[in-house]
């Protein structure tokens, strides 16, 4: 009998290795910067440490199991934090958290904390830099994403060619004034990438957000070329405008709170790889904001922003960069020392692993 316990026990683990191999990735990135800013304070500059120029800095891990049948079970938990002090970046520590199952022939579902899909299309498609899907400390374009990412989430994505689309629901359970859904289609194909998304958050008043994005990329050589389109829409009266419209267009919110009725971006960029080490960047963002008060009825409020990075890698996992950017606004806003112009510049390192 011992020997047939044994024996079954051998069995069932040697079939469980068969059909379940299992994989976890510990993965990251450490970024500090130093920048400089004008007209920070008082009308004076400023020189910080910043926990992160190119990239917020994370620690995550992801779980693969392969099922067979070209089924595998997905995982994902990962934290930001600033690298500069080692505290939490955000109030929810995880700032993603989700598991779901993959299948080859079916597409992706996945349930929990995770990247919304105007966050997913802007970063996959036509991305403001090709080495870096965006400036940490410089982002704009990232201003209309609202939020970024939703709580409660099930997202399901599938992937036909060069064809890929996504649909996105949340609950908004509770208090959470995440109940959202939306959808993106997308097309890459050999050098040319394009597509759109539109996503609509609820509050739990019932006022709601509406968000609109297409653009595309283009890719010969070491030229690296994208244009793209976005806007936001706000109810009166909603719970959502101090957190979708904060850092901006400067001080975007008047006494009354929530006076952002619609916002639109124009943006367009380029990079060229002049050498296999070192990446040039450019990038132009054009915002209006139009305002609900009866005082700001019939303004429209603007922004420029430019941003220059060069990127040098030492290795695949380590690079250095040097960015500049310049800010200036028109109309209603401005920056909360009530200047209207502002410029900075950042030296940081970065390494991933």
């Amino acid at each position: 009998m011992k020997k047939a316990a044994l024996a079954l026990s051998i069995l069932a683990a040697s079939t469980s290795a068969a059909w379940a191999q299992s994989t976890v990735q510990l993965y990251g990135i450490v970024d500090v910067g130093l920048r400089w800013t004008s007209n920070a304070n008082a009308g004076s500059s400023e020189k910080q440490v910043i926990p992160g120029g190119m990239s917020q800095s994370r620690l995550g891990v992801n779980v693969t199991e392969d099922m067979g049948g070209g089924l595998k079970a997905i995982a994902n938990l990962e934290h930001r934090l600033n690298s500069d002090t080692g505290t939490v970046a955000a109030a929810d520590f995880w700032r993603q958290s989700w598991v779901g199952i993959q299948s080859a022939d079916f597409g992706r579902l996945t349930l929990g904390r995770q990247y919304n899909i105007l966050f997913d299309i802007y970063t996959s498609t036509y991305a403001s830099f090709k080495y870096s899907p965006y400036i940490e400390a410089y982002k704009p374009e990232i201003g209309l994403s609202m939020g970024a990412r939703q709580d409660n989430m099930v997202k399901y994505l599938f992937e036909k060619g060069p064809i890929r689309g996504e649909v996105q629901v949340s609950a908004g359970e509770g208090n959470s004034q995440n109940k959202s859904f939306g959808g993106l289609l997308r097309y890459n194909q050999g050098p040319i990438a394009f597509g759109g998304a539109f996503l609509q958050v609820e509050d739990t008043l019932g006022k709601k957000v509406k968000g609109y994005t297409a653009g595309g990329a283009y890719t010969s050589g070491p030229w690296y070329i994208n244009l793209s389109w976005a806007t936001n829409k706000f109810d009166r009266g909603g719970l959502l405008g101090a957190a979708y419209t904060s850092g901006l267009l400067g001080t975007v919110l008047n006494a009354a709170a929530n006076d952002v009725k619609k916002r639109d971006m124009i943006s367009v960029g380029a990079a060229y790889q002049l050498t296999p080490q070192l990446n040039l960047g450019a990038h132009y963002w054009y915002a209006t904001q139009t305002h609900y008060s009866a005082a700001l009825a019939n303004t429209k409020s603007k922004g420029h922003y430019v941003a220059f990075v060069a990127d040098y890698a030492f290795s695949k996992r380590t690079d250095a960069y040097f960015e500049l950017d310049y800010t200036k606004h028109e109309g209603a806003v401005r920056f909360a020392n009530n200047a209207e112009k502002r410029g900075g510049s950042i030296v940081g390192i970065r390494h991933r692993f």
